[in-house]
C-alpha cells in the first residue's frame, strides 16, 4: 500500500475536531455539515450522537465525514434537536472503530456522549488506577478515562461530575458533551486547544473552529474561555468557571498550520497571521530570487506574504491534485517512486531556469522537503531556497498533536546548515521565534511568561508530562496564574 499524500505525511498532523449543537430540528444534518468544515483536523474517522430528549442515537465509522454521513438514510437514523460530532486523527489509541468518538455511556443520571480534542498527559497513570478499582475499558483512547471518572464521581449533577473528572486530569482538551437535555462545552484551563461558541437564532453551537460555524450559517459569539464550562439547555446558556485562572497558553501551531485559513482563532484571522509570518520570513532571511512558490496548500498564505514583502512574483509552481484518495495499491515496487506525482506535480513553466524560493509551514522528519526540492530541481530550477513559516521543530508535542519521537525530528538531529544539505536546498531558513510572535500580534516572546504554547519549538511544556518517564526537555511544572 502506497500513501499518496507523501507531502502531508511529513507534517505535524491535526489533532481532532469537535462540534455540538442544541435546539435545532435538523441537529444531525447541521452537525454533519460542521464536521465537513472540520475535516482537515482529522481524516481517520467520524461520529455523531444525537438526542431526541428521550433516547440517544449514534453512528460512527472509519473514514471521512462524507463516507459516513453522505446518505440521507443515515441522517434520518439520528433524530433529535441536539447532537455532538467528532472527526478523529489518532494521537492516543489505535485506529479502530472502538476508538471512534463521540464515546457514549449510560450513567446513573442517564446517557452522556463525549467528543474530545486534545491529549491527557496523565491518562495512562489514571487508567491504571481505575483498572485496579475494577473499571473495564472498552477502548484504548485517553477520552475513556474521562468517561470512567464521571461514572465514579460522587456528585449529583452532570456538570458537577464532568468538572470533578476534569479536576483530576492533566493536559490539553476541548470537550463537547451531550446529556439527555443539555449540551456541555469545556476548555482546558490554559486554553491550549480551541473551542468557539456560536449562535443561529435560538440554536447554540460549539465548534473547534469558526469555519464550522460559517458553514451552518451561525454567528460567532465568542471563544469559550480557558477553564470555562458552558452548559446549554432549554433555559439558555450558563457559564461556570470552576478552575483556577491561569495564564493563557494557546497552541501557536494552530496559527501556523492546523486551523483552516478562513477561521478566526482567538480573535485573529488565521489567513492574515500566515501572511504576516511570510512577511517576517522575507525580512529576516531574504535572498535574491525570481519567483516565490508555495508548497500547497498550507504554504500558500505565507508565500503570498513573503512575495509581497520581498517584491518577488508569486506563482503556483507546484500543482496539487485534490481528487486523489489517501492510498492505492502499488502493482510493483519498481514504480513506487512515481506515487509522489499523484498528489503534487511541478509546474515546469513557472520553474525552469529560475531561482526559486519554496515556502512551507514546517519541516518534521525532512522526507517531504527532500522530495519537494528534488522535484523542483528536476523541473529545471536554477536555484532552490527553502523558507519555513515556523521555527525549527525540536521537541515532540504531548497535547493532542501527532508528532514523531524527538530523535526522529530533523531539527533535533541537525543544525540548519545540516538540514539544508540533507534536503538538497541551496539555502534554508526558518522564521525566528520572535518573528512568529510578531506575526500573531505580540512584540516578542516573553521568555518568563510565554503567551502561547510553543513547546514543539522550545521544550517549554506548560503542563506536566506525567505519563512520560521524566518527559522531554525542561518542564514548566509551575503553572503561572494571572497577576503573578
Amino acid at each position: 500500500m502506497l500513501t499518496t499524500n507523501p507531502f502531508d505525511d511529513d507534517h505535524l498532523h491535526e489533532e481532532c475536531g469537535v462540534f455540538g449543537i442544541f435546539g435545532h430540528s435538523g441537529a444531525a444534518s447541521l452537525t454533519a455539515l460542521g464536521l465537513h468544515a472540520l475535516q482537515h483536523r482529522g481524516q481517520e474517522a467520524a461520529g455523531i450522537v444525537s438526542s431526541d430528549g428521550d433516547m440517544f442515537h449514534s453512528h460512527r465509522g472509519m473514514g471521512h465525514v462524507g463516507d459516513n454521513f453522505g446518505s440521507e438514510a443515515v441522517i434520518k437514523r439520528l433524530p433529535g434537536t441536539a447532537a455532538v460530532g467528532h472527526v478523529r486523527y489518532s494521537t492516543t489509541g489505535e485506529t479502530m472503530l472502538r476508538n471512534v468518538q463521540p464515546l457514549f455511556g449510560d450513567f446513573e443520571f442517564g446517557g452522556l456522549a463525549i467528543g474530545h480534542n486534545g491529549n491527557l498527559t496523565n491518562a495512562l497513570t489514571i487508567r491504571k488506577q481505575l483498572v485496579r478499582r475494577g473499571c473495564l475499558f472498552q477502548s484504548t483512547t485517553d477520552t475513556e478515562v474521562i468517561v470512567h471518572l464521571i461514572a465514579i464521581s460522587l456528585y449529583s449533577t452532570v456538570e458537577d461530575r464532568v468538572i470533578d473528572a476534569l479536576r483530576q486530569v492533566e493536559g490539553a482538551y476541548s470537550l463537547v458533551a451531550l446529556a439527555t437535555n443539555a449540551l456541555i462545552g469545556v476548555r482546558d484551563p490554559l486554553g491550549i486547544r480551541p473551542l468557539v461558541l456560536g449562535r443561529r437564532g435560538d440554536t447554540w453551537i460549539l465548534a473547534s473552529e469558526t469555519c464550522a460555524l460559517d458553514i451552518v450559517g451561525a454567528d460567532v459569539v465568542r471563544d469559550v474561555e480557558p477553564g470555562e464550562v458552558v452548559v446549554i439547555n432549554d433555559t439558555g446558556l450558563r457559564s461556570i468557571k470552576p478552575f483556577a485562572k491561569l495564564r493563557r497558553r494557546f497552541c501557536i501551531f494552530e496559527h501556523i498550520y492546523f486551523a483552516r485559513p478562513d477561521s478566526i482563532m482567538e480573535g485573529t484571522s488565521v489567513y492574515e497571521v500566515r501572511k504576516r509570518i511570510g512577511a517576517e520570513l522575507a525580512k529576516e532571511s531574504g535572498v535574491d530570487a525570481d519567483v516565490v512558490i508555495p508548497v500547497p496548500d498550507s504554504g500558500v498564505p505565507a508565500a503570498l506574504g513573503y512575495a509581497v514583502a520581498a517584491g518577488i512574483p508569486f506563482e503556483l509552481g507546484i500543482i496539487r491534485n485534490h481528487y486523489v484518495g489517501r492510498t492505492f495499491i502499488e502493482p510493483t515496487d519498481s514504480i513506487r517512486h512515481l506515487g509522489v506525482k499523484l498528489k503534487h506535480n511541478a509546474n515546469r513553466a513557472q520553474i525552469e531556469g529560475k531561482r526559486v524560493i519554496l515556502v512551507d509551514d514546517s519541516i518534521v522528519r525532512g522526507t517531504t522537503s527532500t522530495k519537494i526540492v528534488e522535484m523542483v530541481r528536476q523541473a529545471g530550477a536554477a536555484e532552490v531556497h527553502m523558507r519555513i513559516s515556523s521555527p525549527p521543530t525540536t521537541h515532540s508535542c504531548f497535547y493532542g498533536i501527532d508528532t514523531p519521537e524527538r530523535e526522529k525530528l530533523l531539527a533535533y538531529r541537525l543544525d540548519v546548515a545540516g538540514m539544508a544539505k540533507l534536503i538538497g536546498a541551496d539555502s534554508l531558513a526558518f522564521v525566528s521565534l520572535d518573528g512568529l510572535y510578531r506575526a500573531v500580534g505580540e512584540t516578542a516572546r516573553d521568555s518568563r511568561y510565554p503567551q502561547f504554547c510553543d513547546a514543539c519549538f522550545t521544550g517549554d511544556y506548560p503542563v506536566p508530562l506525567t505519563d512520560q518517564e521524566g518527559g522531554e526537555g525542561q518542564l514548566s511544572l509551575t503553572l503561572l496564574t494571572e497577576g503573578h
